[in-house]
This record gives structure tokens, C-alpha cells and sequence, in this order.
């Protein structure tokens, strides 16, 4: 059964930074894409970043891009999102997510809601100004 566990959100202040984690089982970081994706309230949620661990691709949406860096642990089965110099309009739940392969644009468009089939729960990141 493919499972995904997140966790590593808080409180931080702007300029601070959080690293969030996803544990993945019941299958191998190789075998599927990752991504990150975001919901502040009242808005959609968006796709932060992904990665293709068989081949190294990676991407950022523009928001994020220079400030997050997504990267895989293949013992661990982990995938993590290191976010530095946080801004307050980065505060939302964070949420993992799986699917198998990868999505044919994944190396040049954010991570859509609707490409991945596993989700892990949410965990909420905050950061004030």
C-alpha cells in the first residue's frame, strides 16, 4: 500500500527556514515522482516542487525558486523540502504527493493537483512577519 507521511512544519519567522519531510512505503523513491504542493486558506492549492529520483529532474515553481530545495534519500525512502529565508506568504499546509513514473512536463511546468494519486496528510507551516 502506497503510504506518504509528512512532517516538519512550525512556526518560524520570515527569514527563517523549515525543512519538511515525506516518508514514503510500500514503494521505492525510483518507482514515482514527488511533489510538494501548498494551500494557504481560501485559495487552490498549488504545486511548489518535484522530483523524478531516477533521473534527477527537478522543479520549482517561481515563488520558490532559489529559496526551496527539494531532494531524495533513497535508503530512507524520504523525500524533503529544505525552505530558507521564508516569507510570510509562504504560510500554508504543505502536502506530499506520489505518482507513478513521472508527468511528461515535469522538467518545465508546476506540479498539477490532478498528475498525482497519492497524498500524504498536510502539515501546516507558518511564518510571521
Amino acid at each position: 500500500e502506497v503510504q506518504l507521511q509528512a512532517s516538519g512544519g512550525g512556526l518560524v519567522q520570515a527569514g527563517g527556514s523549515l525543512r519538511l519531510s515525506c516518508a514514503a512505503s510500500g514503494f521505492t523513491l525510483d518507482d514515482y515522482a514527488i511533489a510538494w504542493f501548498r494551500q494557504a486558506p481560501g485559495k487552490e492549492r498549488e504545486g511548489v516542487s518535484s522530483v523524478s529520483t531516477s533521473d534527477g529532474i527537478t522543479y520549482y515553481a517561481d515563488s520558490v525558486k532559489g529559496r526551496f530545495t527539494i531532494s531524495s534519500d533513497r535508503a530512507e525512502n524520504t523525500v524533503s523540502l529544505q525552505m530558507n529565508s521564508l516569507k510570510p506568504e509562504d504560510t500554508a499546509v504543505y502536502y506530499c504527493a506520489a505518482t507513478w513514473g513521472r508527468p511528461l512536463k515535469m522538467a518545465f511546468q508546476p506540479p498539477h493537483k490532478y498528475e498525482y494519486n497519492y497524498w500524504g496528510q498536510g502539515t501546516q507551516v507558518t511564518v510571521s512577519s
